[in-house]
């Protein structure tokens, strides 16, 4: 069986995600999404609540799992699930270039374990998290990149931050 992760903070998941784990379904027996921490950002959601928005999000991807491991190092976690891969999502040259770095650092500490970029669909190379909490704290419309659910909260989150 062929495991791959797809790990990051995911917050929240936009649909650029979803799309990238229904890819990576087709591709492995099973992908589990590893919700984890970026320390250069400042996540709006706890991991809790972001795995109960993946899960939401791929409920119909029998083969997908979500979990978390939010302080850990991913080729770790990689290793401690027998995942054979590690996916990474590239909308545009600078993701490219950035997930280059992680594929080879994550190259040397864990020589075994192989990197897979997937591309996003051309409509979603632009849409980053960053970018949707900026336009939903504004009260703009973010229901077109993001899953039902993840703009349900992402609004509620917003209107509880803006009304402080």
């Amino acid at each position: 069986m062929t495991k791959a992760l797809f790990p990051g903070s995911f917050d929240p998941v936009t649909n650029g995600h979803v799309g990238i784990i229904k890819q990576a379904a087709k591709l492995f027996d099973q992908v589990d999404v590893l919700i984890m921490t970026n320390t250069a950002k400042h996540c709006l959601f706890s991991p809790d609540e972001r795995v109960n928005l993946v899960e939401d999000a791929v409920s119909n991807l029998a083969n997908v799992q979500v979990i978390k491991r939010p302080d850990q190092l991913t080729v770790n976690v990689a290793r401690q699930l027998g995942a054979t891969a590690i996916v990474r999502g590239v909308r545009n040259t600078e993701d490219f270039l950035y997930e280059q770095q992680i594929a080879a650092m994550n190259k040397v500490l864990a020589p075994e374990i192989e990197t897979i970029l997937l591309f996003t669909q051309p409509q979603e190379s632009f849409v980053a998290s960053s970018i949707v909490k900026e336009v939903a704290r504004f009260e703009g419309e973010v229901e077109s990149f993001l899953p039902v659910a993840a703009a349900r909260e992402l609004k509620k989150k917003m209107r509880s931050i803006n009304s402080d």
